[in-house]
């Protein structure tokens, strides 16, 4: 192993214990399977290392990750529409470790808005996913190639979407 070998190393296992969270949420926004969900996570990982070279500095580099790993999640997704499709595991089978209700609760909460973002349009569901992930409109515009007013506006949209989802009782 080269010395700088060692150095893109170390530099790739910093990003990814800072940045890990980030792009492990962005996998889960576009793929509910768990075990599929953590091959997409691990897709990304090596997506990033790939890119790594290729970061010019132009923005900051969690902008660059969410890029790289929203491009890696699209192509996922396109290429499990393509798949035959897989049947779902009984949803009866026990588990093996029992949760305490408010754990369960807050899992729920963040599963089905995981879920609710999984089901919007592919034109909001990049703005409102880098938007839960603390970017402000212009750096969404920046990193998806359009102004900040246009993500403004699928931002309203994808919020009002969102709320539908999440709540079909008050849309009635």
């Amino acid at each position: 192993m080269r010395a700088d070998d060692l150095g893109r190393d170390q530099g790739f296992e910093a990003l990814v214990a800072e940045h890990g969270p980030m792009l492990r949420r962005i996998a889960g926004s576009y793929e509910a399977n768990p075990e599929v969900r953590r091959e997409l996570e691990q897709d990304i990982l090596l997506a990033v290392w790939r890119a790594l070279p290729r970061f010019r500095g132009d923005a900051p580099v969690r902008a660059f990750l969410a890029r790289v790993a929203h491009n890696r999640a699209v192509t996922h997704v396109s290429r499990e529409a393509a798949a035959p499709r897989r049947s779902p595991l009984d949803e009866a089978l026990p588990s093996g470790e029992p949760t305490p209700h408010d754990r369960v609760e807050a899992e729920d909460l963040r599963e089905r808005l995981a879920a609710a973002v999984r089901a919007l349009p592919l034109s909001l569901r990049q703005p409102a996913s880098l938007t839960l992930e603390g970017f402000s409109p212009a750096e969404i515009g920046q990193m998806l190639g359009m102004n900040a007013n246009t993500v403004s506006i699928r931002l309203t949209r994808a919020r009002a979407e969102l709320r539908a989802l999440m709540n079909p009782e008050a849309s009635r």
